[in-house]
């Protein structure tokens, strides 16, 4: 699946498109897209509400954007998250501080 090129010949994520997500998905990828598919439009016909779905392709729309450019990417951020999670920090974090006096240096304060 060719992602569109808008201005700046820069690569966008895909519409908002089952179809067109799930084609670029990969097969463990798809399974659980289809999982998640399937439960919110469950909710969505209890509900009436598409407020859920949306928030499901706009989800999904990037992560195969994410992966396309990335391959694996949902997957190392997947256990990333588990590692902040056990164990309380991220090991990789920046202070701050830091960051705030990054954020001032290229704001040129």
């Amino acid at each position: 699946m060719v992602i569109p090129a808008t201005a700046g010949d820069q690569p966008t994520p895909l519409a908002a498109d089952p179809a067109a997500i799930r084609a670029c998905l990969t097969p463990t990828l798809a399974a659980e897209f289809d999982r998640e598919w399937k439960l919110v439009l469950e909710r969505v016909k209890e509900s009436q509400d598409l407020t859920d779905l949306h928030a499901l392709l706009n989800k999904w729309r990037h992560t195969a954007y994410l992966e396309q450019h990335e391959p694996g990417a949902y997957y190392r951020m997947l256990a990333k998250a588990e590692q902040i999670t056990r164990t309380g920090g991220n090991p990789d974090a920046v202070p701050f501080e830091d960051m705030q006096e990054l954020i001032r240096n290229r704001l040129g304060r």
